[in-house]
């Protein structure tokens, strides 16, 4: 089932998000992030086995501009189809909001490209540099992540 995040989730999340940067598969982010960031995210819960197996955030930018983030399924549930639909909702959603430029920066390359999305330079995403990649250990010489972009 998919559904918005909720307070009651933040703790879960936050354990996700720094389980998956342990191993280099995203950034780690603070709790206190993730409960300012709580409405950003939606969860996929798994009903039969009564727990959250799917992460994943859309965060607005800029007035044209938003990012999906934070994107992570359990392992033992990839290859199903959560990684889409939760994509797809937040896409949905930033349609809603009139938003029809979204982009991730990712590592999962191929995975985004089924859903469409093209490999854009990062220069293309000032917003998002000043936003948010100036305070990455990463920054600027040592990113490794692939920008993506759909235009709707």
């Amino acid at each position: 089932m998919l559904r918005k995040a909720r307070i009651s989730d933040v703790k879960t999340i936050h354990r996700m998000i720094n389980q998956s940067a342990a191993k280099g598969e995203m950034l780690s982010r603070s709790l206190m992030d993730m409960y300012n960031s709580v409405r950003d995210f939606i969860v996929y819960y798994d009903e039969n086995e009564q727990k959250i197996v799917g992460i994943c955030a859309m965060n607005i930018i800029w007035e044209n501009l938003a990012e999906i983030r934070s994107l992570f399924v359990d392992e033992a549930f990839r290859k199903k189809g959560i990684g889409r639909k939760m994509v797809e909702f937040c896409i949905s959603e930033a349609i809603t909001l009139d938003l029809f430029r979204i982009f991730s920066l990712t590592y999962k390359k191929e995975f985004f490209a089924r859903l469409g999305f093209k490999e854009v330079d990062r220069s293309t995403l000032p917003e998002k540099i000043w936003s948010d990649c100036f305070r990455c250990p990463k920054y600027p010489d040592y990113c490794d992540e692939v920008a993506m972009m759909i235009e709707l």
